[in-house]
């Protein structure tokens, strides 16, 4: 039972929120959304269901965080009052529902948090089922990793070993040497590879998620339908409680699920398939062992059901071409212009009111409601307090991650929030910081260089004023020296040595006197 899975886990305090009260819409509000849900399961192509553990309440598995889930009445020391064990439970009509939709074509995959195995037993093929936290009737070997249906429920979680060798044989024909273990995780175990890829990317592919009896609040398995959303599509979420993504869904139904798959199947004019032992695997398994028993008076050999998801899957080159082909929607449109329109603003009392809204909008008395218009009539004042906080918050950009990615995703998508309101995020606040100090860094070199420069092109100049005041006196020195030589000779120097000799001669005296008497003779 629920309960003997919750005490086989470790000690793990931070269970999420717990006990939340419950909501119930109107069976006419019912109607209405059950409506618009059958209507984009209709437009959908691809279409993915996601689970938690209020789809098996009706089986008597307690669900977790409910009134009286396992770990609420374990915060009080209270355990849930239940007779039922694993084996005993049946598939719920939710369960039944799903594989109908899915024979139908109207769901191509679910992913589900669940480890009951009643999605293995209610007869859902492995190829469109993605079991995120294992199953209780499924076994694991520790070396060739394959997966088999059990006989039983397990009596051990946390993946150990249960002492069982593997039935698997190797490509030789021989068997493998791995031990089975239990499937099932604890609290800090890593998700199976094979099912969390596969659950990403057809929830990346979907044009429509349905999120039934779950809050959503464990993570990644909680943050994969908003993949969805991300790249255009839509999400419903039907249970009755609050969840993590109630802000991003388009549609929130508030009622049993049950209530709201019969409804949905007769809307689609869908046969609810019922429950039948010979599509049970784990009837099958424990017919199989049985005859293997009889059998060579009990030397037979038990082959078990394999349960593996094959490589192959995992990498379906048409599914990875569609999710390489659906981007992620930074900028929905109209979303930017409906957050604007819708801010809070806080008043000097503290109260919360909001801004003037769309003149034509208010002119109709509309008003926007998980991603419906309704009247403002049909609303109460609990529900126009729950549209004010969840219209604050705006869509994630995260992630997340290749593997397992969507919180670097929302982390940016309160910066965009934050930037459109006006508000610098702390990281902006220490970039500016940074640039601002770089920026003084390099103001003070380059001061230092101009600096430099002048101090440089001041002491060129001071030489060059040097050199010019030397060649002036050298210069005057010169032509002192010659004009005293004229004065001297009483005349004018009659030639100028040719280029090529050491020093320039003057006429002496004698040879002047000479020139003079034959210029007189003349």
């Amino acid at each position: 039972m629920a309960c003997s899975y919750a005490d086989g886990l470790s000690k793990y305090e931070n269970k999420g929120k717990l006990g939340l009260p419950e909501k119930f819409d109107t069976a006419e509000e019912v109607e209405r959304k059950v409506q618009i849900l059958a209507g984009w399961m209709r437009e959908s192509k691809h279409t993915v269901v996601h689970t938690g553990a209020g789809i098996s309440t009706a089986a008597g598995i307690p669900d977790f965080r409910g009134p009286n889930g396992v770990w609420t009445l374990e915060k009080e020391g209270l355990k849930p009052d239940v007779n039922i064990s694993w084996d005993d439970a049946r598939p719920t009509l939710t369960h039944m529902a799903i594989v109908s939709l899915e024979q139908r074509g109207y769901v191509q995959y679910v992913v589900t948090q669940n480890i009951d195995g009643l999605h293995l037993r209610s007869g859902l093929q492995r190829q469109k089922l993605a079991e995120l936290h294992g199953d209780m009737f499924v076994d694991k070997c520790n070396l060739c990793q394959r997966q088999f249906v059990r006989s039983s429920a397990a009596t051990t979680v946390g993946q150990k070993s249960e002492g069982k060798a593997c039935p698997a044989k190797r490509g030789n024909g021989r068997r493998c040497r791995g031990k089975l273990h239990d499937n099932i995780l604890d609290w800090e175990d890593g998700l199976p590879d094979a099912d969390l890829d596969l659950a990403i990317s057809h929830s990346c592919v979907a044009d429509l998620s349905l999120c039934l009896g779950t809050t959503l609040q464990i993570v990644p398995s909680g943050n994969i339908p908003v993949d969805t959303k991300k790249r255009g599509g839509r999400l419903v979420i039907c249970n009755l409680q609050p969840t993590k993504q109630d802000r991003h869904a388009d549609l929130i139904i508030n009622t049993y699920v049950d209530v709201l798959m019969k409804r949905l199947l007769e809307l689609l004019d869908v046969p609810l398939l019922p429950y039948s032992a010979e599509d049970d695997p784990l009837k099958i398994s424990q017919l199989l062992l049985q005859s293997s028993i009889a059998e060579s008076s009990g030397n037979g050999v038990f082959e078990p059901i394999e349960w593996t998801i094959p490589e192959e899957w995992v990498k379906d080159k048409d599914l990875a071409e569609r999710v390489k082909s659906r981007k992620v929607i930074r900028k929905r449109p109209g979303v930017k212009d409906e957050v604007q329109g819708r801010k809070k603003v806080k008043t000097e009392s503290g109260h919360v009111q909001r801004e003037e809204n769309d003149k034509e909008e208010d002119e109709l008395d509309l008003c926007h409601k998980n991603g419906e218009v309704l009247k403002k009539s049909d609303r109460n004042e609990e529900e126009d307090e729950e549209e004010l906080i969840g219209e604050t918050c705006v869509i994630e950009d995260a992630e997340e991650r290749e593997t397992g990615k969507t919180e670097q995703e929302e982390g940016n998508a309160v910066i965009k929030s934050e930037r459109e309101n006006g508000i610098k995020t702390e990281s902006e606040i220490k970039n500016e910081e940074e640039h601002k100090l770089e920026r003084s860094e390099v103001k003070v070199k380059t001061e230092q260089i101009v600096k430099k420069e002048e101090s440089d092109n001041t002491i060129k100049s001071e030489i060059e004023d040097l050199i010019k005041t030397e060649n002036e006196i050298q210069e005057k020195n010169e032509k002192s020296e010659r004009n005293e030589v004229y004065t001297n000779g009483n005349s004018t120097p009659s030639a100028v040595q040719e280029e090529g000799d050491s020093e320039s001669e003057v006429t002496g005296p004698e040879n002047r006197s000479s020139d003079i008497q034959n210029d007189l003779a003349t």
